[in-house]
């Protein structure tokens, strides 16, 4: 599946996806709104216009692997696979209940379409290197794609893997930084200032591009960029809005890890038509 949609089709998803996501956090009474509704737009741009995979062969070996790395936000990954014909959306509403395959972090083994566990901050870009690494020496066509949020760069651990994707020049390799400016504990410039992720991923050998997470066609030709450069990684630094689409979630920290009230979901529902 690649290029198979227009920008208007991709704005339709988008909107399931959103409404899918807040009704899955709402029956579970679990999960994490405001990243799962940041990133929306960016995964669906990967699953339904960027990465070649196919959800009716889900372990085919030629298929390029997504890498959710803040694993908490995988209300808008499950929503997203189901929308693409991973499983069936009626499976949704089983979102973070005992014994569900849609668990409150993702797990490799129990849903198709999940390339690895995660949960533990700081972690995904590291597997991510592995995986292009990997591909590299095997000389294998197909590339990786990697989501963090920015406050993941709080962990040193993704730093080393930044260095190991530089020192390897995996240009098979392109990560989205989701910066929707929020943590759990507040503003991420008031937790621990990042500043310009551009200028740090430059000094450390990227190749930086900047774009805005929400425009679908500043996410497609940022990646169309990151397939161009092979003399190293890439990255793509995604201006975002914590809660996007939601008018009373929008930017606001305190919806990180807020469950909606039955009331807050129907007027969210009725933002997002």
């Amino acid at each position: 599946m690649s290029a198979q949609y227009s920008i208007s089709d991709l704005e339709k998803i988008s909107l399931k996806v959103r409404q899918n996501l807040l009704k899955m956090i709402f029956a579970a009474k679990s999960g994490h709104p405001a990243g799962s509704l940041s990133s929306a737009d960016i995964l669906v741009s990967l699953y339904f216009s960027l990465m070649n995979h196919d959800p009716k062969n889900p372990p085919w070996e030629e298929r390029d692997r997504f890498i959710l790395s803040n694993g908490h936000t995988c209300p808008a990954l499950y929503a997203v696979l189901a929308e693409a014909g991973y499983f069936p959306k009626e499976k949704l509403v089983s979102y973070a209940k005992l014994g569900s395959p849609l668990q409150g972090h993702p797990e490799r083994t129990k849903l198709p379409g999940i390339e690895t566990t995660s949960g533990s901050l700081g972690m995904g870009l590291g597997q991510a290197s592995g995986y292009a690494l990997a591909a590299k020496m095997d000389d294998r066509r197909f590339r990786i794609y990697c989501l963090v949020s920015d406050a993941e760069h709080d962990e040193g651990s993704h730093w080393e893997a930044v260095l190991v994707a530089a020192k390897y020049k995996l240009s098979n390799l392109t990560l989205f930084v989701d910066q929707n400016q929020i943590q759990i504990d507040g503003k991420t410039e008031e937790v621990l200032p990042l500043k310009s992720l551009l200028e740090k991923y430059r000094a450390f050998g990227w190749n930086a591009l900047e774009i805005d997470g929400h425009n679908f066609s500043e996410i497609i030709g940022a990646v169309e960029k990151a397939r161009s450069y092979y003399e190293g990684p890439s990255v793509i630094i995604a201006q975002t809005i914590a809660g996007k689409g939601v008018s009373f979630m929008e930017e606001n920290s305190a919806w990180h890890a807020k469950v909606p009230s039955k009331e807050e979901l129907e007027e969210a529902l009725k933002e997002l038509k």
